[in-house]
């Protein structure tokens, strides 16, 4: 699957990562749903930081369409 980082680029991540990646985004989501902005912020890094660890950078000449869009690193709850 590809996963698109706002403002980054893209990455090519294993299918079989997708139950950890839902696992961060589920913590991204209780976050947001409890307004918490450090919390949001803390799990939306773990989150890119595995995407950037697990994937590989998808070159920026090459055009894919992304399986996901995750917003960049400095985003804010409000966003």
């Amino acid at each position: 699957m590809i996963v698109r980082i706002m403002s980054e680029g893209q990455f090519e991540v294993a299918d079989d990562a997708l139950d950890q990646l839902n696992s961060l985004d589920d913590v991204v989501e209780n976050a947001v749903a409890a307004h918490d902005e450090e919390a949001f912020g803390d799990a939306l890094n773990r989150l890119l930081d595995l995407v950037r660890e697990i994937g590989k950078e998808v070159p920026a000449e090459e055009l894919v369409q992304s399986d996901l869009v995750l917003p960049p690193s400095d985003a804010s709850l409000g966003e």
